[in-house]
């Protein structure tokens, strides 16, 4: 007979289970790390996010209720940064709402597989939501510094515009290249041979690229110039590895066909 703790669970069923249960079922069914993931998402932001989706799971919420809760906590945080200016309290708030809001952008799909499975309209508003995030937050940095002063130079400005170039079309490119594979083995071409997974040393090497360091990163609001410095770098980081990301996937759309 199987076990019961490892049934899904009907989306109108109330768990039986103790939140320490949740929580070791979730690390046992825990995915593979996806090939090229980052530090803090592995080591930091997944785990955080395991907590949370055993608490909204026993507190009977939906994957697309964990969404967007997971939005206005990190909306909440967008909103602070472009409306007041730097200071220990914005700072604190900032990081914070980003940091829980990211994690619960994690609990969703964790809450989605103890539940049985996910949606498609559900991983649709994931993504849709995760763009919007992506723009906006720089955005808002940019506005945070043209309100409120802070840099010796006014050019400085294009730095967050460029940012947000660079984050949506990551994202945009990775969405889509998944996209055109599975339309490309659909049309007969062969599967992708799948990557292997992340490893410690690769996933300290692609940190800078971490939205979740980022999200960490704002806690050094409390001296803007401190900040703007360690995110041009991170501005930078991206830069550098988009450049050799779409080299390196559009060879792969080539040899697709």
């Amino acid at each position: 007979m199987s076990n019961p703790m490892h049934r899904p669970t009907s989306p109108t069923a109330r768990p039986t289970e103790s939140y320490r249960e949740v929580v070791a079922r979730l690390a046992a069914a825990q995915k593979k790390r996806a090939p090229g993931a980052p530090a803090y998402s592995i080591y930091v932001n997944r785990p955080l996010g395991r907590l949370f989706a055993a608490a909204a799971y026993r507190a009977g919420l939906t994957p697309n209720g964990v969404t967007a809760i997971s939005a206005v906590v990190t909306f909440a945080g967008i909103i602070v940064l472009a409306a007041l200016p730097a200071s220990i309290p914005v700072a604190i708030f900032v990081a914070v709402a980003l940091v829980v809001g990211y994690a619960l952008d994690s609990a969703d799909g964790q809450v989605a597989r103890l539940r049985g499975g996910g949606s498609l309209a559900g991983e649709w508003l994931d993504h849709v939501i995760d763009c919007i995030k992506n723009a906006s937050l720089h955005l808002a940095v940019l506005i945070q510094f043209f309100r409120f002063g802070g840099l010796p130079n006014e050019a400085l400005m294009l730095i967050p515009i460029g940012y947000s170039i660079v984050v949506t079309t990551s994202f945009f490119a990775m969405i889509l290249n998944d996209q055109l594979k599975a339309e490309a083995v659909r049309r007969g071409a062969p599967s992708p041979t799948p990557r292997t997974g992340s490893s410690p040393l690769r996933a300290l090497l692609v940190l800078p690229t971490d939205y979740g360091l980022l999200c960490v990163v704002f806690i050094l609001l409390v001296a803007p110039p401190v900040f703007f410095v360690v995110y041009t770098l991170l501005f930078v980081a991206n830069l550098g590895h988009l450049a050799l990301a779409l080299r390196k996937w559009f060879r792969d759309m080539s040899a697709l066909g």
